[in-house]
């Protein structure tokens, strides 16, 4: 059988389409993301602004011009934070059902953690020690204390960097007072995620999909020309390269982010509080690996389609 998932991310919707076979194991052939931005000008007043309203409008529209190519049998369709914490994310969802057909299902920040960790399970081996997974959305970001077999905690924090890049409004480059501010705000909200990790110790961060692909690819173009994330389901950083990647975004204004190789345009608004997020996280928990995983929750929501 042939399927759709469309993930309405609050930055992007992502487009996977995958045959799924009588055994229950999968074969992803075609995957898509169309940046939307749902979030711009409204997100911390809990609307869709009109703008952006339209952009996903017409990213749905676009994502079913695609699919009369593959012609799935179904289409699984799942809204995050931005729709979710909307006054108007109904009538958001009532719209596309009447433009294209798709019904889109808004799910809670718990099962959109669930779905984060099953599509990780799928691309690489956590092991049997805990590690967090780190999944920084435009909306909220999720994290999961897990090992292989289970999940000891999880939460979905509405942290994502649509939301702190409305709110902070910081300068092109950040300054250090606002780099301190961002901080205390994040040690503020994060206090669950600490009590958390004082119950179940653990030393490895697993980033999933978004900014650590970015982080990935920007480490790639100047550490180790010719390595690409193509065909890769997970990579493991050297946290060095990372710093010094990290250091480098945080030390840019805008104009010269976009000359980054590696940073993709979409990406380079946000790409700030992202690694300062990032780097926070490393420092705070004192984590000394950092993974990264190119899954995500449309191959989490894959994942449980197939199990038996």
């Amino acid at each position: 059988m042939r399927i759709a998932i469309i993930d309405l991310g609050t930055n992007t919707f992502n487009l996977l389409v995958a045959e799924i076979s009588s055994n229950h194991s999968y074969k992803i052939i075609f995957n898509t993301k169309i940046a939307v931005k749902l979030g711009e000008g409204g997100i911390n007043s809990g609307v869709i602004a009109p703008a952006p309203f339209q952009r996903g409008i017409d990213a749905m529209k676009a994502h079913c011009e695609t699919l009369k190519k593959y012609n799935p049998e179904k289409i699984f369709a799942f809204a995050t934070s931005a729709v979710r914490s909307a006054k108007n994310g109904n009538d958001f969802v009532a719209e596309i059902k009447k433009q294209t057909g798709i019904e889109v299902n808004i799910i809670s920040g718990e099962k959109e953690a669930e779905l984060i960790y099953e599509g990780v399970r799928q691309a690489l081996e956590i092991g049997n020690e805990k590690a967090l997974v780190m999944d920084i959305g435009g909306g909220s970001t999720e994290f999961i204390i897990c090992n292989n077999e289970q999940v000891f905690w999880k939460h979905s924090f509405d942290l994502g960097v649509s939301r702190m890049y409305d709110f902070f409004k910081h300068s092109e480059p950040i300054t250090p007072q606002e780099i301190l501010k961002v901080e205390n705000y994040l040690s503020e909200k994060l206090q669950p995620l600490f009590r958390a990790v004082e119950q179940h110790p653990l030393d490895t961060l697993i980033g999933s999909s978004g900014s650590f692909d970015t982080f990935a690819e920007m480490i790639f173009c100047r550490f180790d020309k010719g390595k690409t994330l193509e065909n890769r389901t997970s990579y493991e950083f050297n946290l060095e390269d990372f710093y010094k990647i990290h250091q480098l975004i945080v030390n840019a204004a805008i104009d010269e982010r976009y000359k980054m190789e590696g940073l993709i345009e979409m990406r380079v608004d946000m790409i700030v509080l992202a690694s300062l997020f990032t780097n926070f996280i490393l420092r705070e928990l004192k984590l000394n690996k950092m993974r990264l995983s190119t899954y995500a929750l449309k191959e989490g929501v894959l994942s449980e389609l197939t199990k038996p």
